[in-house]
């Protein structure tokens, strides 16, 4: 299995077809470079959106609140005085 010489290169080892001929490969150094500097835009951004939709989600919902609160409200004000709803259960007697 061959590895690829940047692979060789990133892991500290030289490869032998980089080594020019005749010289010793125990006087061949090895110089990392460093990366580059990390790109922040994109979790930026998701953080950005995914805050923006957290807050529309909150603020629909107190929208809706809201309007049912005031649609109760409403409701209630409508409904003349002592006017209520109520429910009545009728139970069956067992034969």
């Amino acid at each position: 299995m061959s590895v690829a010489p940047d692979a060789q290169l990133r892991a500290g080892h030289i490869p032998a077809a980089l080594i020019p001929e005749g010289t010793d490969p125990r006087t061949v150094v090895v110089v990392h470079h460093h990366q580059e500097a990390r790109d922040w835009t994109g979790p930026i951004v998701l953080t950005l959106v995914a805050s923006a939709g957290t807050v529309g989600v909150v603020m629909t919902l107190c929208l809706l609140l809201q309007v049912a609160a005031t649609t109760a409200t409403a409701v209630a004000a409508a409904a003349p005085a002592g006017v209520g709803l109520s429910v009545s259960l009728n139970r069956r007697k067992g034969k």
